[in-house]
């Protein structure tokens, strides 16, 4: 029962360092939520005013792909 308490004792101990942030691994949670929300602002910058060029262009490609030739 003793080998069990020190295995139990262990893991709340590198629960309580991973709760506290002294994990390096962790990440930065904020910067992915602002890469992510520049991203999609980005990606509706191009897309809104370049709709029917992107939709064309994509509809040129895929039915040159298709049509062998």
């Amino acid at each position: 029962m003793r080998g069990f308490t020190v295995v139990v004792v262990a893991a709340l101990a590198a629960l309580a360092d991973r709760l506290r942030g002294e994990d390096p691994e962790r990440g930065d949670v904020p910067g992915w939520v602002m890469i992510t929300v520049m991203t999609a602002a980005l990606v509706l910058a191009i897309l809104i005013p370049f709709r029917e060029a992107i939709v064309a262009a994509v509809t040129n490609a895929l039915s040159s792909v298709t049509s062998g030739g």
